[in-house]
């Protein structure tokens, strides 16, 4: 059945469903188009925009600081651009926006701009900022000391392979090298990042997070590098994470997630040690230890483009590579002890054992989530739990499925289980010593022949 919908009405339902800010205007700057996400980000009404000049809808813009006004006067596209206005209301509005031309038979028709409102997010970062900024003289005179950190003694394992980790935690901490951490979501790599700042002869200074996938690229920009007044519309002076980090360490988690030119940014840094806010022509020299963390193959994400091979081999001074819970068999029954307690503790209750059945079923499941999703089960089960005893029964739903699922199959067999214990802890050394047979016979403490025999026998790829 054809539709009877007039085509710019179905064009307005769609450009209304869409969850970004989109505001259009013709060749003189009146608002042709401003849908309701538009108008709940700026803080005004649709009909308080629509069929108004852009100034005179948002009077604290000029036709310099307007992207639209912009667009219209150079034709030419605006991609990404942070933007700070003051409503009519009086509330400031932080977006980034891309904004383009529309042109039609080489003529300027109008202009469109898809704007993203990251006020909250912005406003946050930049409490943490000068709250960061607050904290550092008091941690170099020694009037405060950091909380919520973790140490290498924090890190509880009965895994050979992670043991090896730790002890090369112990050993990599004083150099005041560059570390890359590679693991999976959840396997814990900022403890093993604190764990090096705390271990290291920067323990007194700060220590710094930032998730590189939590802001899009202008953002995370300016929180990293700082800002100067003047360099974007309500840009201010504000230091960024490497100013405050200096003579500590700053933690960049999912550094596979930072677009490349930012990349690029980044490497100049570590290699001359010196920062430049955003729009200022000053350098500022900064002593940062860089610790970065990212949750695939790093040379993956350098074959598929997604990390420049330059920043990876600086970054990759040293690295460390955190197996995943799967293939840690040994801690299912540390950890799940370990959760136990501190959910007792936090929710008053008494639970002191823990069937077999759990464990069973604990060593069957895959674990995507790693050790956060064990916490996370152990939760829910401990909230379930009314007695002494967590049983089968107690899991969420999900995993109670699976052991119906498996309760038919038989356990694995003890040479094939040991056959992949092998495997994975081979794989592992190789991956933390970039496929050096010699280094990773060392990891191993086994002869280099033996281990060459093993990687032909056993059909490994080096």
């Amino acid at each position: 059945m054809i539709s009877t919908i007039p085509t710019n009405q179905m064009i307005s339902a769609i450009l209304n469903s869409i969850d970004e800010s989109i505001h259009a205007v013709d060749n003189n700057g009146m608002t042709i188009f401003y849908n309701q996400v538009a108008a709940d980000h700026d803080g005004v009404s649709v009909d308080e925009v629509l069929g108004k000049h852009v100034l005179e809808a948002f009077p604290s813009l000029t036709k310099e600081t307007s992207t639209l006004l912009k667009v219209l006067e150079t034709r030419q596209p605006i991609i990404q651009q942070p933007q700070r206005f003051e409503n009519i209301k009086g509330q400031f509005i932080d977006t980034v926006n891309t904004t383009i031309p529309i042109i039609l038979d080489n003529n300027l028709i109008g202009a469109v701009e898809i704007a993203k409102d990251y006020s909250t997010i912005k406003t946050l970062g930049e409490k943490v900022l000068d709250l960061q900024a607050r904290i550092k003289p008091q941690i170099k005179q020694g009037k405060s000391k950091q909380v919520h950190s973790y140490t290498i003694t924090d890190i509880l394992t009965n895994d050979p392979a992670l043991m090896a980790v730790k002890s090369q935690v112990e050993k990599v901490a004083n150099a005041d090298s560059a570390v890359l951490v590679v693991g999976e979501t959840g396997t814990g790599k900022e403890l093993f990042v604190q764990s090096i700042h705390h271990s290291s002869g920067r323990s007194e200074g700060p220590f710094i997070a930032q998730n590189c996938a939590a802001l899009p690229e202008s953002l995370l920009e300016s929180i990293l590098f700082g800002t100067t007044k003047g360099s974007y519309t309500g840009a201010i002076d504000r230091p960024g994470l490497f100013e405050l980090a200096d003579g500590g360490s700053l933690f960049l988690d999912e550094l596979n997630s930072m677009p490349l030119e930012l990349q690029a940014k980044l490497l100049r840094v570590l290699e001359d040690g010196v920062v430049r806010r955003i729009g200022d022509q000053k350098t500022r020299k900064v002593n940062v230890r860089v610790i970065a963390a990212i949750n695939e193959s790093p040379l993956d994400c350098v074959q598929n483009g997604i990390m420049r091979p330059d920043l990876y081999y600086r970054l990759n001074v040293f690295s460390l590579f955190i197996p995943p819970l799967r293939e840690r068999n040994f801690d299912i029954e540390l950890l799940t002890s370990h959760f136990v307690e501190q959910f007792n503790e936090r929710f008053s209750k008494h639970v002191r054992n823990v069937e077999h059945t759990v464990f069973e079923l604990f060593h069957q499941y895959n674990w995507p989530g790693n050790v956060r999703e064990l916490k996370h089960t152990i939760e829910h089960a401990m909230i379930m739990a009314e007695g002494h005893t967590l049983s089968v029964k107690h899991l969420p739903v999900q995993l109670q499925h699976i052991k119906k699922s498996t309760e038919t199959k038989g356990i694995q067999p003890l040479r094939s289980a040991m056959q992949e214990m092998e495997i994975s802890l081979i794989k592992q050394a190789l991956l933390q010593t970039n496929s050096n047979i010699q280094q990773a016979a060392v990891l191993l403490e086994i002869p280099r022949q033996t281990l060459q025999y093993k990687i032909k026998n056993l059909n490994i790829i080096v």
